[in-house]
């Protein structure tokens, strides 16, 4: 969908959308139009709460003129967002094809989080739709708002890097693997002046790379490396790595995975994704930091030659690993990640993403993504920028009793430990491969990167969670 701003409002909108505070009179709103504003609002029960609305039409200069009462609660930048969505919600297959959102006198940075809450919830997948009914054809083609655009440039730079992400999870998996990862992201930000080093097969193993490569040798699909690197604040600032987990398809490989609900885990790349979301979104509005994202991409299958159970891998660091579970090859693909990029890169940060346990959604949900941390600052900074960008984290422990549930008889570690704690012995698992100063923190985002409902900037589907809250991350320690 098409966003763009005007100083003032259209004399011919066919759709205009109005926001309404939560407890503001509705008196005024749409000129001599006041008892029919008053009676869309009571038959939709409508008060102005954040991401509600009502609808209404009147007649304009000879002509029915659709009116849209959104709420936007107490009026922060996330409500205006809700809004914006929940506008786009309405109108994306209502025939209208484009609509007038007056947001005068509404500061910048509300318009652009509504403006882009509008562009977001419009994404949709239909690729591989070839018969889908009229009515369910999306005909919303433009959004006018009537306000500042200031800050939307920004704004728009995020909303791209989330249409990467989530078009990458959504793609079926016989089309998007290691290699097709590689292609479709490099065409995405081509141009845009990140620098780009792709690791291929025989690379990895003359870097030792066995963790990694043992979860990809039972696919015909070869594994792949992608990094991409900003140089924004110049040579000599500190460097921020971006790690994600890119396993395009998992099967669990010999550890099997159930039959029912498998077909979910083409988004198991979705921290890739989102590490491709957020560098094509930190290159389009020239953030002014120094960022390298690494993204691990593997196909986790079980063939005669798939890694087993009970074999024993010696990753690029020189750490032995014992295989207990061919199903937790996330981690084993995340550190070597962890480890090449530390020695080519030498970040002063690290954030990796993953949808790394099930343990996570048994945590917490689809509500927050979980957090662990080696460093105190770290986390408090990313808590802040997901309250902040709405991809919200919850921090979970780290200690040396969770540490000692993966240490194995006959390696120097296990890849997993017992039923209790998953997604934290995952996590010490990694930290294992963190060198010493570096600060850490690892996001596990298995419940957050698909959602099988409707959120007030996204359909069912890919999320692009993660985008949002990296992005707003590094704008925060921009210099």
């Amino acid at each position: 969908m098409k966003i763009a701003f005007a100083p003032s409002r259209p004399a011919d909108a066919a759709v205009l959308a109005l926001p309404v505070k939560k407890g503001d009179a509705l008196t005024g709103l749409v000129p001599a139009a006041d008892a029919l504003v008053e009676a869309a609002a009571r038959g939709a029960r409508f008060e102005g709460e954040a991401g509600s609305s009502a609808e209404l039409f009147v007649g304009a200069d000879g002509r029915t003129q659709r009116i849209v009462l959104l709420g936007v609660g107490t009026g922060d930048d996330a409500a205006y967002e809700r809004a914006g969505g929940a506008l786009t919600a309405r109108l994306l297959t209502s025939g209208e094809t484009s609509a007038v959102a007056d947001l005068s006198g509404v500061d910048a940075a509300a318009t652009a989080r509504f403006a882009a809450g509008a562009a977001q919830r419009a994404w949709r997948f239909d690729e591989y739709r070839t018969k889908l009914p009229e009515k369910q054809k999306p005909t919303l083609a433009a959004l006018t708002v009537v306000g500042d655009d200031a800050a939307w440039p920004a704004r728009e730079a995020v909303t791209a890097g989330l249409d990467l992400a989530r078009t990458l999870a959504a793609l079926p998996p016989n089309v998007l693997y290691p290699e097709t990862f590689v292609e479709r992201v490099l065409a995405a930000v081509d141009g845009l002046g990140l620098e780009a080093t792709v690791l291929d097969e025989a690379q990895m193993r003359n870097l030792g790379m066995g963790a990694l490569l043992g979860v990809a040798q039972g696919s015909m699909r070869a594994p792949r490396i992608l990094a991409l690197k900003w140089n924004g604040a110049g040579e000599g600032a500190p460097v921020t790595a971006l790690v994600g987990k890119g396993v395009t398809f998992d099967t669990g490989g010999i550890s099997i995975k159930p039959a029912a609900g498998m077909e979910d885990m083409k988004w198991d790349m979705g921290g890739a994704g989102a590490v491709a979301g957020a560098m094509l979104s930190l290159a389009r509005r020239g953030a002014k930091a120094n960022v390298v994202g690494v993204m691990g991409l593997v196909e986790n299958m079980p063939d005669g030659n798939a890694q087993r159970p009970g074999d024993v891998v010696t990753s690029m660091s020189g750490q032995t690993v014992e295989v207990i579970n061919t199903d937790a090859e996330g981690r084993l693909v995340l550190c070597d990640c962890l480890t090449w990029v530390q020695s080519v890169h030498r970040p002063a940060t690290i954030v990796d993403l993953a949808t790394l346990t099930g343990a996570m959604i048994v945590s917490l949900g689809n509500e927050y993504g979980g957090l662990f941390a080696n460093d105190d600052t770290l986390a408090d900074a990313l808590l802040a920028a997901g309250r902040t960008s709405g991809d919200q984290l919850w921090r979970f422990p780290l200690s040396d009793a969770y540490d000692r549930l993966i240490d194995s008889p006959i390696a120097d570690m296990k890849n997993v430990g017992p039923r209790g704690a998953g997604s934290i012995t995952a996590a010490q698992f990694l930290q294992r491969y963190v060198d010493k100063g570096v600060a850490w923190a690892h996001l596990d985002i298995a419940g957050m990167v698909w959602a099988d409902k409707d959120g007030p900037t996204w359909a069912k589907g890919a999320t692009g969670f993660g985008v949002r809250v990296l992005d707003r991350f590094i704008a925060d320690r921009e210099g």
